[in-house]
């Protein structure tokens, strides 16, 4: 995360306001139970009250004026059984009236929730979707991960429990202390006196918490990342025996992680320590002048118990808020977190961009562009005939991936100019140059469904003939016939199920199955042999129609067939020709074919080519 991005108190509110929306009924309603249910509750009481009153006290018991009709107190107290019994059954009544609120009030909260979570999650996908490509290489996919799973549900059990809890305590306090006062107020002032001093204490601990939620949270996330790497690089580091190693550098994020929450929980023990102390105080205080007063007459037995059950039902509801404010600093941290993700600006096409067609020859014009002020291209300057074949060869670092990455506008130009066809790639909407540009990577990622769904992944409703052809081009039908399941094989997770080239050629028969105009391999044959390298060339010239491709790669082989071969070197230009023109041209081309081609590999290609 950004170690100085916050959001506002108004951009949290609005946040949390959008993805309320369609939710709020459902709240109003779960409330609204909430608050029947706490006026069923403070009934019993004065069902306590009037039943000792009137059937132990001797003394006037104070009535509202439409029950004095309907308790006959004199006539209770020479029988008191019926007496009795009616308060069982008022006492049952009213328990029975809070359990149908509380089912309205959790039924509805759980719908009122589960709806805006579900919202924030889509909103969370949808943006991360069209955000670019290169706000995703700056940013771990463990920390987003824990940014869209437990940050989203600190904010879910904040905004859908602790506020609904607010609303409940606020009312709660108020009818509560309503009723007290109206029985002795004396005491009630006793009472309150304590509810601001608990605030006061929990206002502290907020403040001082706050922070260290922000740290551990951050914590959590490198935590998540660590985790995620090594889950997902599982065979590199069986390959070279890291497992101590990355054990070691987990234990070590991990102990960090525990020792940032157990400071955490030190705090909240300090907190509700203290919290139970001033409870106790209170309850204390409250008994002893409650004796007190109902000694002296100032008022009865039966407002003594029911005053005593009153202050006991508001101890914990007023505790809370502390837990309550302790959330609210989570979640406040945890909105700062996705509101991160939801600020970050998304993709954005030109105000004229429109959908021409791909096609036509592709110009690279005077393009230089560069990662973080490092320059990479330095004034490249080529153009590809429509439905040639253009090969580009280079060290690591010189640029090749960042060429066909700009041609999809995975990047945005800095500087120079890319057309294709004669239109700036600038006119083109993403999504439609990317639909028309297929693009094969050097490292595929394959998705944990079948063979046959990852092929057509780019045509989902694709017949079956489709995806067999496809493949065959690719060659790599034979080898997928080969398992029990065949086309029906669930690939692991990031295709581990597959060996490298076999990933790499799925990944070329996902690609044909788009159909595009421009196909561009992005040294995406590294991991077959020559001879495999060779029959899939094969069938991409005879398959491929009228398709510009781009071939990229380190192997001669795959080049020399190419009707123009581009050599880079740290970024520029340094040879352009076909292969016989650049092996009779002293330079870093004919250096490279020197190396790889032993004195019969060349008689042997020659022949191939003749």
């Amino acid at each position: 995360m950004e170690p100085h991005f916050h959001l506002s108190r108004r951009e949290k509110a609005n946040m949390v306001l959008t993805f309320l929306r369609g939710s709020l009924g459902f709240f109003a309603f779960a409330l609204l139970c909430a608050c029947l249910s706490m006026v069923f509750n403070a009934l019993t009481p004065q069902v306590i009250r009037l039943t000792v009153d009137g059937i132990l006290d001797t003394g006037e018991v104070d009535l509202p004026a439409f029950l004095e009709e309907w308790i006959p107190l004199e006539a209770l107290r020479s029988d008191p059984l019926p007496a009795l019994w009616a308060a069982a059954g008022a006492v049952l009544l009213f328990a029975a009236l809070r359990g149908v609120c509380t089912y309205g009030q959790r039924l509805n909260l759980a719908k009122g929730s589960e709806g805006f979570v579900k919202r924030i999650r889509d909103g969370l996908f949808s943006h991360i979707q069209h955000l670019s490509y290169a706000w995703h290489t700056a940013h771990s996919t463990g920390d987003m991960i824990q940014r869209c799973t437990s940050d989203v549900d600190v904010i879910r059990n904040f905004v859908c429990n602790q506020l609904v809890e607010v609303v409940r305590t606020v009312f709660l306090i108020l009818l509560y202390l309503s009723i007290m006062f109206s029985m002795n107020v004396r005491l009630s002032l006793v009472a309150a006196l304590f509810i601001p001093i608990v605030g006061l204490s929990s206002g502290i601990f907020y403040r001082k918490i706050s922070s260290r939620f922000k740290v551990a949270d951050e914590a959590e996330g490198e935590l998540t990342t660590c985790a995620q790497e090594n889950l997902t690089g599982v065979r590199v580091v069986r390959a070279f025996g890291r497992e101590r190693y990355e054990a070691d550098r987990f234990e070590v994020k991990n102990s960090r992680f525990s020792k940032l929450w157990i400071h955490l929980g030190q705090l909240l023990s300090i907190y509700w320590a203290s919290g139970t102390f001033l409870t106790s105080l209170q309850v204390m205080v409250i008994i002893l002048v409650g004796v007190s007063e109902t000694v002296h007459g100032a008022m009865t037995l039966g407002e003594f118990l029911a005053f005593v059950t009153y202050n006991s039902a508001l101890a914990w509801p007023v505790r809370s808020l502390g837990r309550v404010l302790s959330d609210m600093s989570k979640a406040g941290v945890s909105l700062d977190r996705v509101g991160y993700i939801l600020k970050a600006p998304e993709e954005q096409d030109d105000p004229e961009a429109g959908q021409p067609p791909v096609q036509g020859e592709i110009v690279f014009d005077h393009v230089t562009f560069g990662y973080g002020g490092q320059p990479v291209l330095q004034d490249v300057s080529f153009s590809i005939p429509q439905g040639s074949t253009f090969a580009i060869l280079g060290g690591t670092g010189s640029g090749k991936s960042t060429l066909v990455h700009l041609l999809d506008r995975l990047y945005d130009l800095e500087e120079g100019k890319i057309t294709i066809g004669g239109v700036d790639l600038r006119r083109f909407q993403r999504d439609h140059l990317r639909r028309n540009i297929g693009l094969v990577l050097q490292e595929p990622f394959l998705f944990s469904q079948t063979i046959r769904e990852n092929i057509a992944a780019t045509r989902a409703q694709a017949p079956e003939e489709d995806v067999r052809r496809a493949a065959a081009i690719a060659c790599v039908d034979d080898a997928i016939s080969e398992f029990t399941a065949g086309y029906d094989t669930v690939v692991g997770e990031r295709g581990v199920t597959l060996s490298g080239g076999q990933k790499q050629r799925v990944a070329i028969a996902r690609m044909l199955m788009q159909q595009a105009p421009v196909m561009i391999f992005d040294d995406s044959l590294s991991a077959v042999d020559a001879e495999t390298d060779t029959k899939i060339r094969q069938a991409l010239r005879e398959n491929l129609g009228g398709a510009t491709v781009i071939l990229i790669s380190h192997r001669i082989t795959t080049l020399m067939q190419a009707d123009q071969i581009l050599v880079l070197d740290r970024g520029r230009v340094a040879e352009l020709g076909t292969h016989q023109e650049l092996i009779r041209r002293p330079g870093i081309y004919q250096d490279i074919y020197n190396i790889q081609m032993s004195s019969d590999d060349r008689r042997l290609l020659e022949e191939g080519m003749e």
